[in-house]
């Protein structure tokens, strides 16, 4: 009966395709095939899920290696992935049957004199898993006993460990076996289903035998329970997994990324595994911002000569690690790169340790940025809150950059002080000309100046005063018009501007006019009756906690607030993420605890794993530790409410 593909489908939506390059993998051409191959592998099994035209499509494929002119161990492949992929039961049961069902035709591949073939057929029998490979254990049994590649074998021996049951007392005679990789996939499962605290004997195994012959172990090559060996010990056992890192295998990221405070124990062997690149200097740089002061001096004479590297982001991410390591030459040295690049991300990180590790001592750093107005990064711009002294005289140069963007971006609102507008060229630093804004992502950086202003108040005077409120009074729909009346507010104590704005959206979302009520705080009192009403209303734990912390920056009330703040940072699922949790200030600040939280934070705070990850490596320190510390913070400071 002809397949109705048609009527099937796949990753990219109806089958019809499937035939078409069905036909392709019989072509004669080798660059026909491979591209054939790769659709039906990218439609079929897509990112390890299988769909309704994957069963049909099998009995094609097995042809296809069986009769077919080439790419017979991708097609062993693609019908291995088949068989192990995810779906809806009905969906996944048909693939494993049909794959059951071609699978006496394909044995011989077991005994192919292609050892390629061989590995492809071991992996396809593992693949397809109980119950129906296993009838298939005497054939995997006798191959492990004739096979002569040591890959096979090595793959033979994880497939039999996947698929019999017991203690499998048989891995424990090839843990001696000449070759490394049998004696690392004996032990490797033997350590997968061992009691904690790993045993040191397999561990060592482990570690002699990959460091005898280093390869990759991904955990996606083989169906579930497998763990590679290295995965075992850094997700269970820090212990075990120093141990191992001491023999050779590569680890100290992946330990330190796992666990808590096993920066000073895994440096040397970062120190040995940096191999120069960015990305790993950025890696290196937020590693350094754990470790104890005394060991800084090993980090700076390992980091020195990349600050010679022809490679500018090289350059930038060096300086950025020793920043980190407190190291002088830091200083001056990212003056020079915010003079030269001030725009690039690689600038900002090095900027922002600067600041952060020298604090007054980067005056000059702050100087440079101001100087440099025309062409900064918003995130640079954003930077010149932390030092006051040289905002207050840059108030000009902020203004402008507000203005280009209220004149170009919010409705034409008036200059300031005739200052021009983008397409003229910005006012540069004290009034001075300055190129044209044009390049820069001007929403971004007028948003960065008013937070500038902002944080300088009542000090940023009447220019910035007047920036702000032609920003304010233009487009009443953008988030930057909202955070200049929120700026002119600060500034000027005058909140009608923000209240307008805020007044207009009440009828809206809570999402966003919540937040910024709360940040107008007491000038918010008219917004009360709406805040106080959501949160008598509101059922979720993040509504609540939004509507509870703009009642409390409002009223300064604690006894229907902290309740709700507090179920707010306990009930997180995930703790990661760009900043802290924004009920852990807020109660922080308000002294006190119900004793219902007080358990979970103590574990975030006690934790010898990680609570909170990484995705993005920037160079500073590790958000988990920023959490812990001000989880501590809360714990050690607040009085526990019953």
């Amino acid at each position: 009966m002809e397949t109705p593909w048609a009527d099937l489908s796949h990753a990219y939506g109806p089958a019809d395709d499937i035939p078409g390059l069905l036909r392709a993998m019989e072509s004669e051409d080798a660059d026909v095939r491979e591209q054939a191959w790769h659709d039906l592998f990218s439609a079929l099994c897509h990112q390890g899920t299988v769909y309704d035209a994957s069963a049909p499509a099998v009995p094609h494929l097995a042809r296809l290696a069986r009769h077919g002119p080439g790419h017979r161990r991708e097609l062993l492949w693609l019908i291995g992935g088949i068989a192990d992929g995810s779906a809806q039961p009905t969906v996944r049961g048909a693939a494993r049957r049909a794959v059951a069902e071609v699978l006496p035709d394909l044995l011989p591949f077991a005994h192919d004199t292609d050892a390629e073939i061989r590995d492809a057929m071991v992996l396809l029998i593992a693949h397809l898993g109980h119950p129906y490979a296993l009838p298939l254990l005497p054939l995997l049994r006798a191959r492990l006993d004739a096979e002569s590649d040591p890959e096979v074998r090595e793959h033979v021996v994880t497939a039999l460990a996947l698929l019999e049951a017991g203690g499998g007392e048989w891995r424990h005679g090839l843990l001696a076996d000449p070759a490394p990789r049998v004696r690392l996939a004996a032990a490797e499962d033997l350590l997968r289903t061992a009691e904690l605290p790993l045993p040191g004997d397999l561990v060592d195994i482990c570690a002699r035998a990959y460091t005898a012959d280093p390869h990759d172990r991904h955990a996606g090559y083989w169906p579930h329970p497998y763990r590679p060996f290295t995965h075992r010990l850094v997700q269970d056992d820090p212990e075990a997994s120093l141990r191992a890192l001491a023999q050779g295998v590569p680890l100290a990221h992946e330990i330190t990324e796992r666990w808590r405070d096993q920066e000073a124990d895994t440096l040397p062997w970062v120190l040995a595994e940096l191999g120069g690149q960015a990305w790993e200097l950025y890696r290196l740089a937020r590693f350094t911002c754990a470790l104890p002061t005394e060991a800084h001096e090993r980090v700076r004479e390992r980091v020195l000569p990349y600050l010679d590297s022809a490679d500018r982001a090289v350059r930038s991410a060096a300086l950025t690690v020793l920043a980190r390591a407190g190291t002088a030459e830091a200083v001056p040295e990212v003056v020079r790169l915010v003079e030269e690049a001030p725009g690039p991300d690689d600038t900002v990180r090095a900027v922002t340790a600067v600041a952060e590790a020298f604090g007054a001592q980067a005056l000059p750093v702050a100087r440079a940025v101001a100087g440099r107005l025309d062409a900064a990064s918003p995130l640079l711009v954003g930077m010149l809150a932390r030092y006051p002294e040289v905002a207050v005289e840059t108030v000009p140069g902020l203004a402008a950059l507000i203005q280009a963007y209220a004149d170009g971006y919010g409705g034409g609102a008036s200059g300031v002080h005739g200052a021009p507008g983008p397409a003229a060229g910005a006012v540069g630093m004290l009034g001075t000309p300055g190129p044209a804004v044009g390049a820069v992502d001007m929403p971004r950086t007028a948003a960065s100046a008013i937070a500038v202003l902002r944080a300088l108040g009542p000090a940023a005077g009447a220019d910035g005063a007047e920036a702000l409120r032609a920003t304010a009074s233009g487009d009443a729909a953008s988030p930057v018009s909202m955070a200049a009346a929120l700026a002119y507010h600060r500034v000027t104590g005058d909140p009608e501007l923000a209240l307008g704005l805020l007044r207009r959206e009440v009828a809206g979302p809570a999402s966003g006019w919540v937040a910024h009520a709360g940040e107008l705080g007491p000038a918010a009192a008219p917004l009360l009756p709406r805040l106080e009403s959501l949160l008598a209303g509101i059922r979720t734990a993040g509504g609540r906690g939004r509507a509870a912390l703009a009642v409390w920056r409002v009223t300064g009330r604690t006894e229907d607030t902290v309740e709700p703040l507090a179920r707010w940072l306990v009930g997180h699922r995930d703790w990661s993420g760009p900043g802290l949790p924004t009920a852990l200030p807020a109660l922080t600040a308000i002294g006190l605890l119900p004793r219902f939280a007080v358990d979970p934070l103590r574990k975030v705070a006690e934790s010898r794993r990680r609570v909170a990850s990484d995705v993005f490596v920037e160079g500073g320190p590790h958000p988990d530790y920023l959490l812990r510390s001000a989880v501590r913070a809360l714990l050690d400071s607040a009085t526990v409410l019953d």
